[in-house]
């Protein structure tokens, strides 16, 4: 993986403009899969978990082809 790892407390943007607080990294006992935990800063502030590589990866463009955003999830420098 080119790009850091989310780390606890920074604020992602998912490329549907909403962004995120990173908790943290969890890891799956069993398999070892990592998984992204993180928290909306929008609506009622759920939160969610992901598998890292799919947190991480590029946006499908053939079924968003006017996404500008190249990652599902960037970080947002503040």
């Amino acid at each position: 993986m080119d790009r850091s790892l989310p780390q606890h407390n920074e604020i992602w943007r998912h490329f549907k403009q909403n962004n995120y607080r990173i908790i943290t990294i969890a890891e799956h006992t069993e398999t070892k899969e990592k998984f992204v935990v993180y928290q909306a800063l929008y609506g009622k502030y759920g939160s969610y978990i992901r598998p890292l590589n799919m947190f991480m990866s590029e946006v499908d463009h053939e079924k968003y082809p006017n996404v500008e955003q190249k990652y599902r999830f960037e970080k947002l420098d503040l």
